[in-house]
């Protein structure tokens, strides 16, 4: 990521919660088509990691996609779309899944899904890719079924971390529900939606609130939150917080050209479901084995790898990082790569990757790189 130019900024939209950013001394980076804050004057992604895995951060993820799909049989066709089986969760529940590619299986979107209702389903697309996925949906829709784009109607703040309940619970809000379900909760005059969902590795949740409450819902946040050392956090906290976790980022270690086979996301199928896009191509490749698969890479040195380096054995490449980063949790090197299933390497294999010139040594380690903490 690199800081936005003024010029730059202007073609990028803002998140409800900007100004507030601002007044923090945000450092902000272009992210899916949005401005939005990398890390805060007085904290930088150390601080606002250790806060994450120790207290509780709050992050702004408004840039999220919004999607809502409703009418009749709404579920029913989001379920013959999307890769998951929502049969699997009931009302009040969320499930990760996938947007798949029909005639190539890969991966166009990975997207939290909300089942409300069998005619209301709420979905959670990336930032960069929620008018392409709402396309296929509406293109795909039958007749009854209305497939609405809400990207700017919502803004999303994250609030993550062992300390998390408690500050929630303090405003009020419901924060006993199981992980990935949803309630709806009150705070600062507005409905919202309190999600127990997250992308960092940490018991957390999600608020998703009405975009002209943003801010007044992110200033009880601050406030009440004084009292449990609560830290604004950036997009670069959150990135080294995913990758210790392994959690995904899409164009990066998923995309139109990684599909769930090799990027490790099969748990995220309905493989028995008698429809879905990319079905018949994705249960080809699971049956023949892919070519690539993602797995994970810890230094032996300090070494610190980074998206598009070359890993090999020997002389030979197998693969490339497609995300790398320093471990502020682990105090190493780690990273996600598409290595090759052949030659076999078995996790704990000693690998080579190519910084700037220099081959350092990398182990092969099945992630998570920590023990997570969601539940």
């Amino acid at each position: 990521m690199t800081e936005v130019t003024s010029a730059a900024a202007t073609r990028l939209r803002r998140s409800p919660l900007h100004e507030r950013h601002t007044a923090l001394g945000a450092k902000f980076a272009p992210f899916g088509g949005w401005e939005m804050p990398l890390e805060y004057a007085g904290g930088g992604v150390l601080k606002e990691h250790t806060a994450v895995r120790t207290g509780v951060g709050v992050f702004d993820v408004s840039h999220l996609g919004k999607a809502r799909i409703t009418g009749p049989g709404a579920a029913d066709f989001v379920n013959a779309c999307l890769t998951n089986d929502l049969g699997r969760i009931g009302p009040g529940q969320a499930q990760y899944t996938l947007c798949c590619d029909d005639a190539t299986g890969g991966v166009v979107d990975d997207i939290i899904a909300y089942l409300h209702a069998d005619d209301h389903v709420f979905l959670i697309p990336n930032a960069a890719n929620t008018a392409e996925v709402v396309r296929r949906l509406r293109a795909a829709a039958p007749a009854g079924v209305v497939v609405t784009d809400e990207h700017e109607a919502y803004a999303v703040l994250a609030v993550q971390g062992p300390r998390s309940p408690e500050l929630l619970g303090a405003l009020g809000l419901p924060t006993d529900h199981d992980y990935m379900s949803f309630s709806a909760g009150e705070l600062a005059g507005t409905g919202l939606t309190v999600c127990r969902t997250g992308y960092t590795g940490e018991l957390g949740y999600e608020l998703v609130v009405p975009a002209e409450h943003g801010v007044a819902v992110w200033d009880a946040l601050v406030a009440a939150g004084e009292a449990y050392e609560l830290r604004a956090c950036g997009l670069a906290a959150r990135d080294t917080l995913r990758t210790e976790m392994g959690y995904p980022l899409h164009g990066q270690d998923l995309s139109p050209e990684i599909t769930p086979v090799q990027g490790r996301s099969g748990w995220a199928v309905g493989w028995d479901k008698p429809a879905f896009w990319g079905r018949d191509v994705l249960l080809a490749e699971k049956a023949a084995g892919p070519r690539r698969t993602l797995r994970g890479l810890a230094a032996v040195d300090r070494a610190i790898p980074r998206p598009g380096m070359a890993v090999y054995v020997g002389d030979q490449q197998v693969g490339t990082i497609t995300s790398g980063t320093f471990s502020p949790t682990k105090k190493q090197g780690i990273a996600l790569a598409l290595i090759d299933t052949a030659p076999k390497l078995p996790d704990g294999d000693v690998v080579e990757v190519d910084i700037r010139g220099r081959r350092a040594q990398m182990r092969l380690h099945r992630p998570p790189f920590i023990h997570p903490s969601v539940r």
